[in-house]
């Protein structure tokens, strides 16, 4: 069955980088689009990024960009977000989210990963 398994998380200062993982097994990974959703306490569910299926193109929220870059292996069967020059209000669990076919624009996911918790202390 489909899995994702996120890790990297963590506590970190203000101005500090994390990088995020996402082990993805149970389905062809390469054929898929991948994103970053993110959910901070007391609030909604956030998309961060998405990345088509072959990693050339990528999108990014406007509150992350030129900070957070997205990325995958596909021989790994592995996504990435490495988070730069990080704020306290990055501070949230973050997952990734397997999306419906191979655009990154198709922002529907049919299976999510239980998410790792990222701390942004000030």
């Amino acid at each position: 069955q489909v899995q994702l398994v996120e890790s990297g998380g963590g506590l970190v200062q203000a101005g500090g980088s994390l990088r995020l993982s996402c082990a993805a097994t149970g389905f062809t990974f390469s054929s898929y689009a991948m994103s970053w959703l993110r959910q901070a306490p007391g609030k909604g569910l956030e998309w961060v990024s998405a990345i088509n299926s072959s990693g050339g193109n990528t999108s990014y929220a406007d509150s992350v960009k030129g900070r957070f870059t997205i990325s995958r292996d596909n021989a790994k069967n592995t996504l990435y977000l490495q988070m730069n020059s990080l704020k306290p209000e990055d501070t949230a669990v973050y997952s990734c989210a397997k999306s419906l076919d191979s655009s990154w624009s198709t922002k529907e996911y049919d299976y999510w990963g239980q998410g790792t918790q990222v701390t942004v202390s000030s």
